[in-house]
Formats: structure tokens, sequence, C-alpha cells
């Protein structure tokens, strides 16, 4: 039996028995239950709910799950008691990180943002040239929702301004409403579903905390292959 033939019979021999369905299992199964999990089913609404972080039932305590959650994660989280205070928030990060320019999308609080600023800027809805998006000091943009659960930003082409904006500025700003705060990643996705059921965007995203690798001696370094810093402005 030449080496070829050994391979494909470990493969063989490896898919006899099938591996359950994710989230259609329950791990304290029969073998027998495992087994049958395998049938080609949709998992029950919910499942996933079981191995994940309890949210909470109030917006105030998906808020604080949202918040501890960024703390983990490395990222600045605000939320605005109004409207208003976007202004003061925005006007001290681009003091504190001196900001020479801003590359944003038209969308109505990133142009509240754009105008408060008053820097020169790139905007990403008609092309634009990478090499000036490299230049951007902070790219600020908005998103789908906000899940409580893992403190992570879903985004999309259509809701982040295209594929680039979110990775390529070293700080990453997202602003949203309060509304579009979710419990958890299940709910998340199902606001994925019915806001675009069939036409889907070119790019789903789920951003949680800054871009880091600790691949060499498992030391954390942020900004490895994205944003360094991650904000988030809840208004």
């Amino acid at each position: 039996m030449t080496e070829r033939e050994k391979i494909f019979g470990r493969i063989r021999e490896a898919l006899i028995n099938k591996a359950p369905r994710p989230g259609a299992h329950d791990l304290n199964a029969s073998a027998p239950a495992i087994a049958a999990a395998t049938a080609p089913q949709r998992p029950a609404p919910g499942t996933a709910r079981r191995w994940l972080p309890p949210t909470g039932q109030t917006f105030e305590e998906q808020v604080e799950r949202f918040r501890a959650a960024s703390a983990e994660l490395k990222t600045n989280f605000v939320l605005l008691a109004a409207a208003s205070e976007l202004r003061a928030v925005l006007l001290e990060l681009r003091a504190a990180e001196n900001w020479q320019r801003v590359a944003t999308h038209r969308a109505e609080l990133t142009l509240a943002a754009a105008e408060i600023l008053d820097l020169p800027t790139l905007f990403t809805d008609e092309g634009y040239d990478v090499a000036e998006m490299e230049r951007c000091d902070v790219a600020i943009t908005g998103c789908d929702v906000l899940i409580a659960q893992t403190g992570s930003v879903l985004v999309t082409n259509r809701s982040a301004g295209g594929r680039a904006l979110s990775v390529l500025p070293a700080h990453h700003v997202v602003l949203a409403r309060r509304q579009q705060l979710v419990p958890d990643l299940t709910a998340g996705l199902a606001w994925v579903q019915n806001m675009y059921r069939t036409n889907y965007p070119s790019m789903i995203s789920i951003i949680s905390g800054p871009s880091r690798t600790g691949d060499i001696e498992r030391i954390l370094v942020l900004g490895a292959h994205g944003p360094k810093k991650l904000t988030v402005v809840c208004v």
C-alpha cells in the first residue's frame, strides 16, 4: 500500500463517524443522540446562547455588559447622555492625538462629526486614493449594530463606508445610536438577516477591539493588522 493510499484510507475511516452540526447537539448527549444531530437540519433558535455570556434584559444591563467587554478588549467606549455631547468628545480626541486628516463616509452621524472636526476630510463614497487614506489619522464610520454580549461592533461595507475604511487608518471611531445596541451575537446576525434579506452586502465583519496579535512569545501587540485604537461612541 502506497503512502497516498494510506492517507485516503485514514480519511475514509474518519468520515464514518460524522461530527455533529455546530449548535445542534448537547455536550452531555449520548453517542446515538450525537449521531442523530448530524442530520441536515437547522439548529433550534437560541441554541448557541447556552454557551455564550448572559447579556441582561434591560438597556442599562446590556450597556454595562458592552462596557465591561469593551474594557477587556481595550476598546474605548463612550455613552453620551445627549447628542450635543458629541462635539466635546470629538474635539477632545482631536486635540489629544493631534489629528490632521479624517477619512469617513456620508451618513447622518459621520457628516456631523466631519463638520465638528473641521479638518481636511477624505470621503470614501465615490472612490478614493488608498495612499490618501493611509495619510489619514482617523477613520470615522457608522455601523450596523453593537453587540452587548461580546463588546463587538458589526459593520458591513454599506454601514462603514466600504471595506478599507474601518481597517486602514490607525484609529477607528465608530458612531452608533442607542437603538443599535443588541443583546447578543444571535440578535445581531438576525438584524443583518432582516435588514438585508436577499441583498446582502459584499462584506460583513465583526470587530472585537483594536487589531492585535500575540504570535511572538505570546506578547500582546495592538495594531498588527489594522487599527491600533478603537473608540465606540454611542449617541
